[in-house]
């Protein structure tokens, strides 16, 4: 498994398990201790452990010790790192769509017209 220290990276290699996205959208709905985290999946609480120990590492998610329990958070930090770059690809591509469909539209004798995208 590639290992990167640089957060954006992290952070899509914690999305890119189903289990750890389930976890995200539970957290969506408001904290949770590590066992309601592990309440809906077939897993040893080990293994639930873990998923939110790379989320965590990651910077999706915060913990805190609370008694007994571990609580978790969604981080907004980690997840605007995630939603500005996603958002930065999809502010390019539709400029790049844009362009493509005024240049596809665009009457062939137009002397703006380049032929090419």
């Amino acid at each position: 498994m590639l290992i990167s220290q640089d957060p954006l990276d992290k952070a899509f290699q914690a999305l890119a398990d189903s289990t750890r996205r389930a976890m995200l959208d539970r957290l969506t709905q408001g904290p949770a201790t590590v066992s309601e985290l592990a309440g809906p999946f077939d897993a040893t609480l080990a293994a639930i452990v873990q998923h939110v120990q790379v989320l965590e590492h990651s910077g999706l998610i915060v913990t805190q010790k609370q008694g007994r329990s571990r609580v978790c958070r969604l981080s907004a930090e980690g997840l605007g790192q995630v939603e500005r770059w996603l958002g930065d690809r999809r502010a390019l591509w539709q400029s790049r769509f844009d362009r493509l469909g005024q240049l596809l539209e665009a009457p062939a004798d137009d002397p703006d017209h380049e032929g090419t995208p």
